[in-house]
């Protein structure tokens, strides 16, 4: 049965969903919420909890990677982020939080401006492996062929190519693209490599050998990239996409699973519910822990596209404080928009359908929901 819709005479388009536009379905079992397994498992490394931190300079520091790891999640480092390119970065992160909103974008630009620092690099990621948690940091693939020797020197354990959205077979005629095929056979660390936000996109890369694979395109947040490029992947089924090229990959390949990770959309413990049940492994989070009182961005949001040189494609965002960083992830809870206790709301979710790990919960029912928040909050 095909969902597209005719546009006009000339042209037809794929209904797509949003995590918004679906909901979870009660089954006949129902279990005890603290003898659900919320854990995960990526190459060696095996996580407490389904969540990475995205490598935004709001959302991660040295010192918020290391509590995260801690917290049992993984706390990914923006390795071009001011981390690198400041010795002392936080009277800058200070002055982000301060800009006047007609002011923040250039003044962003500015600051991004100054040369990312190999060393720095080092230094973040060394800070990081001396506090005993799993090492992970993130390039550009326009950066992933001049720094990644520096990065796996420097000892991760995770190595992260993170783009707005990462092809397996670009184009240039100006410089010889990344060849990720290449790139991740000679690699001696797992990769993970997005976003993509489609069956045939996101099985490219499953080929170039990557061991998970970011699932979004202009979701976040703080990105505009639907109002600047007018290109938008509805989450639910981009994720229920890439989980069936994960499917037919893990066929086609003997047996290598490839994780799937929710990269956008995942601002409240609901849409983390939603993302692995259309599939998801794990969740990248970006304003959900920008919330913390330990984040960086001191109640503020923004990613790379906020202060790209000559296009931003994402702005700074007033997300506010919820709570800590272990509020936000494990409670108490003191509100009920699903900012604080997002694992605890996960595990119920889990219980009152009846699934006992998230592998099982991926097969849980999904319904089109009609329901539709009115001035629901980012």
């Amino acid at each position: 049965m095909s969902n597209e819709i005719e546009i006009g005479r000339g042209k037809r388009g794929r209904r797509a969903y949003s995590f918004d536009d679906i909901a979870v379905v009660p089954s006949r079992r129902t279990r005890d919420p603290e003898e659900v397994s919320v854990g995960w498992q990526i190459d060696a490394y095996h996580f407490e909890v389904p969540v990475m931190a995205a490598p935004m300079d709001s959302v991660m520091s040295p010192a918020t990677a290391i509590q995260l790891g801690r917290a049992g999640g993984v706390g990914v480092l923006d390795l071009e982020g001011l981390w690198t390119r400041y010795e002392s970065p936080e009277p800058l992160l200070a002055e982000i939080a301060e800009l006047d909103v007609d002011a923040a974008t250039a003044r962003m630009q500015e600051i991004y401006a100054a040369p990312i620092d190999p060393e720095l690099i080092t230094l973040r990621l060394r800070e990081i492996r001396a506090a005993g948690v799993t090492v992970a940091g993130a390039l550009s693939p326009q950066r992933t062929q001049e720094l990644s020797q520096v990065v796996v020197d420097a000892g991760v354990d995770l190595f992260v190519i993170r783009g707005t959205t990462v092809s397996a077979e670009h184009v240039s005629g100006r410089a010889e693209p990344l060849n990720l095929k290449r790139f991740i056979y000679e690699l001696d660390v797992p990769v993970v490599v997005g976003g993509a936000s489609t069956y045939t996109a996101a099985l490219h890369l499953m080929r170039t050998g990557a061991a998970g694979v970011l699932v979004g395109f202009g979701g976040g947040a703080a990105q505009t990239t639907r109002t600047s490029l007018g290109i938008h992947a509805p989450m639910a089924t981009a994720v229920a996409d890439v989980a069936a090229a994960r499917r037919d990959y893990l066929d086609e390949s003997g047996g290598r699973y490839v994780h799937v990770i929710a990269d956008g959309g995942v601002g409240r413990s609901g849409d983390l519910v939603r993302a692995i049940a259309c599939g998801a492994d794990a969740v990248m989070l970006g304003a959900a822990l920008a919330r913390a009182a330990e984040a960086p961005g001191r109640g503020w949001h923004w990613g790379p596209e906020a202060h790209h040189p000559k296009l931003p494609r994402g702005e700074r965002v007033r997300v506010g404080t919820a709570g800590t960083l272990s509020e936000i992830l494990f409670g108490p809870g003191r509100t009920a928009d699903g900012s604080l206790n997002l694992i605890g709301a996960l595990r119920r979710a889990m219980a009152t359908t009846g699934y006992s790990d998230l592998k099982e919960f991926q097969r849980v029912e999904v319904v089109v929901s009609p329901y539709q928040p009115v001035n629901r909050p980012v």
